[in-house]
């Protein structure tokens, strides 16, 4: 299968992780305030050119932080207003955010590997299909997120780590720039 093969076009409905795939991820760590928040190399110009394939760009983001008490929603919504304008400044944009504040212990439906940000998109724009959706993530609870709801996935990150969930992922792609430019090159002419 070659990306090309998807014929993606402006019907089509993107979806997004946020650390590690937008953002530069702490590790053993939460993004709590703007000054954290540091977006990866490439990122405001590969939501660019995202924003002239797809139709609906989301973010679907499991912040826990929230549940530990690290952080408020208040916080958390400083950090995506932030995240917005910046993109915005390239011609960028982020039609929504999807956030599941509660512990991973708590099984919650709304957080990843869950499905519930997902149906809560599906109700906010009623012409979303899974069956046109990419799931761009960099864990495997993304890419399980995708898959249960039958969308195209695309892992951010090592090769090697990838091989061994490849029922689940679609493509891999080192950074979310590539991937942009790799959907760019393969999408119908505007």
């Amino acid at each position: 299968m070659k990306l090309g093969d998807w014929n993606i076009d402006k019907t089509w409905t993107l979806f997004l992780d946020r650390d590690g795939v937008i953002n530069k991820r702490l590790p053993g760590e939460y993004v709590q305030n703007i000054q954290q928040f540091e977006f990866i190399h490439g990122v405001p110009e590969a939501i660019q050119l995202l924003s002239s394939v797809f139709k609906t760009l989301v973010v679907v983001t499991n912040q826990q932080g929230i549940g530990k008490g690290l952080m408020s929603e208040d916080e958390l919504q400083c950090i995506h207003n932030h995240m917005i304008n910046k993109l915005a400044e390239f011609n960028g944009r982020i039609d929504k955010i999807y956030y599941s504040p509660y512990l991973e212990s708590s099984h919650h439906i709304s957080r990843k590997p869950a499905i519930g940000m997902g149906l809560m998109a599906r109700r906010d724009f009623k012409d979303l299909k899974f069956s046109k959706s990419v799931m761009v993530g960099d864990s495997f609870s993304d890419m399980i997120f995708g898959k249960r709801l039958k969308m195209r996935t695309v892992f951010i990150g090592d090769p090697e780590c990838a091989k061994q969930n490849a029922l689940i992922i679609d493509f891999v792609f080192p950074d979310l720039l590539t991937f942009a430019n790799s959907i760019k090159l393969n999408s119908p002419k505007a």
